[in-house]
């Protein structure tokens, strides 16, 4: 069998909206990382950039079970000496409601070039509204 080898300016591109209010949040970054690898197509191919775009609305209202909310906790580290700034699940969501799906989908994607690449297909808005309507997004269920 012969592989297939797509170059990425020929490659399908499409757009995808998901709705994660109320849905779990390790279930939609894992749906998320999977389209934006290009897993769920046929030309998949592990060091190209053979994804597509994912619109991610409702980022504030994602759900987390158990006491993931209080105990869930961000670290960041200034760089300065005692500068770890630690927040819970809760507190970021108010403060930066992006920030842990965000971070939840960097975490399943490839570490490098790549990775970083994938992560700027994807849009991730705390409301309901998203500027992106002229790309005519498709509904993506998780």
């Amino acid at each position: 069998m012969k592989t297939i080898f797509v170059k990425e300016q020929d490659a399908v591109r499409n757009w995808f909206v998901i709705d994660a209010a109320g849905k779990p949040l390790g279930r939609v970054a894992a749906k998320v990382a999977m389209v934006l690898r290009g897993k769920h197509k046929p030309t998949y191919t592990p060091n190209q950039e053979m994804g597509d775009y994912v619109i991610i609305v409702n980022a504030d209202k994602v759900a987390v079970t158990g006491r993931k909310e209080t105990d869930k906790m961000y670290h960041h580290y200034t760089g300065f000496i005692g500068g770890l700034k630690s927040r819970n699940f809760k507190a970021t969501i108010e403060r930066h409601p992006e920030d842990p799906l965000k971070l939840a989908i960097k975490g399943m994607l490839p570490n490098g070039r790549l990775g970083r690449k994938l992560l700027k297909n994807v849009k991730i808005y705390a409301g309901a509204e998203h500027p992106s309507m002229a790309q005519k997004p498709q509904t993506l269920d998780i």
